[in-house]
C-alpha cells in the first residue's frame, strides 16, 4: 500500500477538503477523489457558526475567510409585517473567541481547495473519479472508480476510506441499500443573490415571516462588490408545499411560483420583492434530510458530513457539522492510529451529536422563534409583542439550539482541541 492513500477521502466538498487539511496537519497521508471532471464553485450563501470557525481557525484559514466572507454581527428576527421580534449579537459581538461568517459556499470551497492543493500538493485532489464501491479486508480497503463516461478506472488501495460524497453517497447506499430517497420536509426553497446597499448593521443575518405565509432568510455574503459599496446579499424564500421540487442543485426557479407570498414585504429596513427581482438567477430546491442512521462506521469504512447526516438547513449547521466531523475524525486517527478503533470512536461520538442536531432542526431550530410569534399572534401585526410572547422565551429557543449544536459560548471556549 502506498503511503499516499493511507486515508481515501471520497468527495471534495467542504467536509472532504477539511478532512484532508486536518489529516495533513496530523501527519496522516491521504488523497481526495471526486466524481466531477472539474471542481467549480457551487451553491449560494451559507453561515459558519463559531464552533466551525474555531476548527477552520486551527487550520490557519481565518485570513482566507476574512478576505471573502462577512463577519456576522447579529441575528435578527422579524414577522411578515417587518416588525422586529428578536435580536441577538453573533460571533465576536456575542462574546465568542471566534467570529461567525456569512459566506458564499463557492468562496469557502475555493479557499479550502486552494489550501489543500498548496499544502498537500497539486495531485492531492483527483477529479473524474466516481466511486463505484469500496471493498475491505483485514489489512485495508480497495476503492473502485469509474470515469465520467462510465469506463472503469484503476482501483485504489488504502488503510481506511471515508465517504464525504453528499446526500446521494455511494458508500451510504452500500451500507444501507434499502434506505430510500431523501425525506421531504414539506417546504420548498428558492435561493438567489443580488447586489444591494448594506441594510441594518451591514452584517445582519435576518430571518422573517413564517412558513405558513412565507419565510425569508437574508444576509450579505460579500462586501464592496462594486464601486458603489454594494454587498452581495444572499436570500432564501421558503414556503410550505405539498409536492417537493426536483432535487437538482442547478434547477432554475420561477418568480411566479413564490414571489406573490412576499409581494407586500416593503419594509423600512429592506424592500424584499425588489431584492428578489434584482437577482441574477434563482435556484429552486426542496428542503430535505434523512432519518439519522444508527451507525456510520463499518469496519474500515465510515461516513462524514451530508453523507452521514443530511439535515434541513434551518440552523446554519450543515457545513459546520461536516467541518466538526472532519476535525474530530482526524483527531481520532491521530490519537488511535489509522484503523478501526479510531473510526469506532468517531462513530460513537459524532453519530449521537449530529442525530440531536438533525432532529432539533426538524422541530426546534432557531427560526422556531418565528413559529412561536406567528402561532401566538395569529400572524397579525402587534402593538406589544410581550402580550403574546416574552423575550426570555425566545432567548431560550436560541440558547437551547446553541447547546444542542455545540456552540454554547462557555462550553465551546473550554472544550479541548480535537486535534
Amino acid at each position: 500500500m502506498s503511503k499516499q492513500t493511507e486515508v481515501i477521502v471520497l468527495g471534495a466538498g467542504i467536509g472532504g477538503l477539511t478532512l484532508a487539511l486536518s489529516l495533513h496537519q496530523a501527519g496522516i497521508a491521504c488523497r481526495v477523489y471526486d466524481a466531477v471532471p472539474e471542481l467549480k464553485p457551487l451553491g449560494v450563501g451559507i453561515n459558519l457558526l463559531p464552533h466551525a470557525v474555531r476548527e477552520l481557525s486551527e487550520l490557519g484559514l481565518m485570513p482566507a475567510l476574512d478576505s471573502v466572507g462577512v463577519r456576522t454581527q447579529e441575528a435578527v428576527f422579524f414577522n411578515s409585517h417587518g416588525q422586529l421580534v428578536f435580536r441577538e449579537a453573533a460571533g465576536i459581538a456575542a462574546g465568542y473567541d471566534w467570529p461567525q461568517y456569512s459566506i458564499h459556499r463557492g468562496d469557502l470551497h475555493t479557499a479550502l481547495l486552494e489550501a489543500t492543493r498548496e499544502r498537500l500538493g497539486a495531485d492531492a485532489v483527483v477529479c473524474g473519479h466516481r466511486c463505484a464501491g469500496v471493498d475491505q479486508d483485514d489489512t485495508g480497503v480497495t476503492a473502485r472508480f469509474t470515469a465520467p463516461d462510465g469506463s472503469p478506472l484503476p482501483s485504489v488501495r488504502g488503510s481506511v476510506a471515508v465517504g464525504c460524497d453528499g446526500i446521494h453517497s455511494v458508500l451510504r447506499k452500500q451500507f444501507y441499500p434499502n434506505e430510500g430517497a431523501p425525506r421531504y420536509s414539506g417546504v420548498n426553497m428558492w435561493r438567489g443573490t443580488a447586489k444591494h446597499k448594506p441594510f441594518l448593521s451591514g452584517a445582519s443575518m435576518v430571518r422573517a415571516g413564517w412558513l405558513d405565509q412565507g419565510k425569508m432568510v437574508i444576509y450579505p455574503i460579500r462586501d464592496n462588490v462594486d464601486d458603489e459599496g454594494n454587498q452581495l446579499v444572499n436570500w432564501v424564500a421558503e414556503i410550505h408545499a405539498p409536492q417537493p421540487a426536483l432535487q437538482d442543485w442547478s434547477r432554475a426557479g420561477r418568480l411566479e411560483d413564490f414571489l406573490p407570498a412576499f409581494e407586500d414585504w416593503h419594509f423600512d429596513w429592506l424592500d424584499v420583492p425588489a431584492l428578489i427581482r434584482s437577482s441574477d438567477s434563482i435556484l429552486e430546491y426542496p428542503m430535505v434530510d434523512q432519518d439519522p442512521l444508527p451507525k456510520w462506521t463499518h469496519g474500515r469504512l465510515t461516513l462524514l458530513g451530508d453523507a452521514a447526516h443530511p439535515m434541513v438547513p434551518r440552523g446554519s449547521n450543515g457545513a459546520g457539522q461536516a467541518v466538526i466531523d472532519a476535525r474530530y475524525l482526524a483527531g481520532a486517527l491521530h490519537k488511535l492510529g489509522v484503523g478501526n478503533a479510531a473510526l469506532e470512536d468517531y462513530d460513537r461520538v459524532r453519530v449521537k451529536a449530529t442525530t440531536n442536531v438533525v432532529l432539533t432542526n426538524r422541530s426546534n431550530p432557531p427560526d422556531a422563534i418565528l413559529r412561536e410569534v406567528f402561532e401566538r399572534s395569529g400572524g397579525q401585526r402587534f402593538d406589544r409583542l410581550e402580550d403574546f410572547v416574552t423575550q426570555q422565551e425566545l432567548q431560550a429557543i436560541s440558547d437551547n439550539y446553541k447547546r444542542v449544536a455545540g456552540y454554547e459560548p462557555a462550553a465551546l471556549k473550554s472544550r479541548p482541541s480535537y486535534l
